[in-house]
């Protein structure tokens, strides 16, 4: 594909498929996303793609220690399954409508810990499949973000790692199907997967090469860019 020559905007950032304005960091608990997504923020930044870090929660985990507190094991079992996926549904579609509204106002790159297909996969993992086609078309206003990195790791891997931060738990079969679920979601082939067993710094670096890519090119980015840092605000051609 030919490379744009469009003009940079406010922020600078020029690319083949427009201004970058959404990237999107999923995949199952304990894959890394909230500590990459920060990462790739300030990176992003530093390289002259002013950016904010967001973290669109469902509320599980809050829910979670309010359920400790009233002697329930998870907030699955305060709630019950369908009205958790619900609160979680309604919760997460709130925090990206605001990011999403700070991204316009703001003109910063908004990166994202979580997104749509978050949940459409919680819904699956959870076995609230019927509530999939419901969720989906309220969740349908918001715009695919124009990157999203689907980080991959071994569910073993994800439940070790969960069970040395302590702060919450999952079950190794629940963490099983929920990377059976993002595998499986029809929005599966526009992910960029990204190897989240590496150690944190090799997948940052993997992360940044791959968007890159698409900022260098406007392509879809792969797994082959040899570029390793983001592009400077004044590094096109």
């Amino acid at each position: 594909m030919a490379r744009s020559t469009g003009a940079p905007d406010s922020t600078g950032v020029r690319c083949g498929r427009g201004r970058l304005r959404t990237v999107a960091l999923i995949g199952i608990d304990g894959s890394g996303k909230t500590t990459q997504a920060y990462r790739l923020a300030e990176a992003l930044t530093a390289a002259g793609h002013p950016a904010t870090y967001h973290r669109n929660a469902g509320g599980r985990r809050w829910l979670g220690r309010v359920a400790h507190r009233l002697g329930r094991p998870d907030a699955q079992s305060l709630l019950g399954r369908d009205a958790m996926l619900l609160v979680e549904s309604v919760l997460r579609w709130l925090a990206i409508a605001l990011t999403l509204l700070a991204g316009r106002c703001t003109g910063r790159v908004a990166v994202m810990d979580r997104y749509a297909a978050c949940q459409y996969a919680s819904l699956r993992a959870h076995g609230g499949h019927r509530w999939e086609r419901l969720i989906r078309a309220a969740y349908r206003l918001f715009p695919r973000p124009q990157v999203t990195f689907l980080l991959t790791v071994e569910p073993i891997e994800a439940y070790r790692r969960i069970e040395c931060r302590g702060t919450d738990h999952e079950s190794l079969g629940f963490l099983a199907a929920a990377d059976l679920a993002y595998r499986t979601l029809p929005e599966y082939p526009t992910f960029v997967p990204v190897n989240a067993d590496l150690p944190a710094d090799e997948l940052a670096r993997e992360i940044r090469e791959h968007l890159n890519a698409w900022l260098t090119a406007g392509n879809r980015p792969t797994a082959t860019a040899p570029v390793t840092e983001l592009v400077p605000l004044q590094a096109r051609p």
